[in-house]
């Protein structure tokens, strides 16, 4: 039976008003019902999308959320405890099972010196845990949760602490919302005109990514590229999902290419995305790239049987491992990325 047809108003994408054309008149065009389903899901995840990541900033909401057992339930499927000890416990099943990890303490925005001092001497602390246990796990720390909101230099100081007590292992710096993008990369340059061992976040979403790539490729850079967490005007940031995820791949096929290789490029792959991890898997084969010759990461607890098919067919890869008390703010930018995540959290709430 043929579908009943239904009108779809264009002129959104396009910045124009709702409804309207240039010339004043709505534009329509008709949609099979079929489709109408497709749309409105896509309309609604975009609303849970902003929704959390406004949740995510609410002080209110992380005071009393934090609180609720079905919540602390759900988290566990994201990270395996709060404790230091928990994420090590996951590492070595990790490890048995050929992945890699990556620790990152949550927290961010610190306030004064002593809270900066205490992330250095825990960070110091993981690493010397991480070599007594042999475990192939790396740090991953935050520039806000190293005193980069009220003293840049001392910001700098104290990861340059944190790459020396790594040795010769790399220390990613994460990237955080927008505002911190240039403070993050000029302090990566000075720290990368150094010492090697360190390696910088980059974010698909932001306009700005590909150049920030073109220029950090003569340094050799080691750059963990993900899709973006934050939420941010479209001024910005690609407000579409397929423009990120078309970005995604435009940066990640320039890192594996074969001039950011000449120059040293270390990348490392930070999707979930099936799709686009097998496009990816077909750049570095088409480049004659060694299977090991760069990384794939992911978050704990997410595509669990894809980190085990990638070391299976011969890929490296790890998995980010977050622990800490200031889950909430993480926790909301997670269900953000995919709100369909929000269907384990109920069921929890009812189980």
């Amino acid at each position: 039976m043929r579908n009943r047809l239904l009108w779809e108003h264009k002129g959104v994408a396009g910045g124009q008003d709702f409804g309207a054309s240039a010339g004043g008149r709505a534009r329509r065009t008709y949609v099979p019902e079929s489709k109408r389903f497709f749309l409105q899901l896509g309309w609604l995840m975009g609303v849970m999308r902003t929704i959390l990541l406004k949740g995510s900033e609410s002080r209110w909401m992380r005071e009393r959320a934090m609180n609720y057992r079905f919540v602390r339930r759900a988290l566990r499927r994201f990270m395996p405890g709060e404790k230091l000890e928990d994420a090590v416990e996951a590492a070595r099943a990790m490890r048995d099972q050929g992945l890699n990890s990556i620790f990152t303490r949550l927290g961010e925005n610190l306030t004064d010196r002593s809270q900066a001092h205490e992330v250095v001497e825990h960070y110091r602390d993981v690493l010397h845990r991480i070599n007594a246990l042999n475990l192939p796990t790396v740090i991953s720390v935050k520039l806000t949760q190293l005193g980069l909101d009220f003293d840049r230099e001392f910001c700098f100081e104290n990861l340059c602490q944190l790459l020396e007590a790594a040795g010769d292992e790399i220390v990613w710096v994460d990237m955080e919302s927008s505002s911190y993008v240039d403070a993050t990369l000029d302090i990566y340059r000075r720290a990368r005109g150094l010492r090697a061992n360190v390696g910088v976040c980059l974010q698909s979403y932001l306009y700005r990514t590909a150049k920030d790539l073109e220029t950090l490729i003569p340094l050799g850079p080691a750059i963990r590229l993900v899709k973006g967490a934050y939420k941010e005007p479209p001024e910005i940031a690609y407000p579409k999902k397929s423009d990120v995820d078309a970005s995604y791949f435009q940066l990640a096929s320039t890192m594996l290419s074969p001039e950011a290789q000449k120059a040293g490029m270390r990348a490392v792959i930070g999707t979930h995305d099936r799709d686009l991890i097998h496009r990816i898997q077909q750049v570095a084969l088409q480049n004659n790239l060694a299977k090991n010759s760069f990384e794939f990461h992911m978050l704990y607890g997410i595509q669990r049987a894809e980190q085990l098919r990638l070391v299976g067919d011969g890929w490296r890869a790890g998995v980010l491992i977050s622990y800490g008390k200031d889950w909430f703010p993480w926790y909301m930018r997670r269900l953000a990325e995919r709100p369909a995540n929000l269907l384990f959290v109920f069921r929890n709430l009812v189980g």
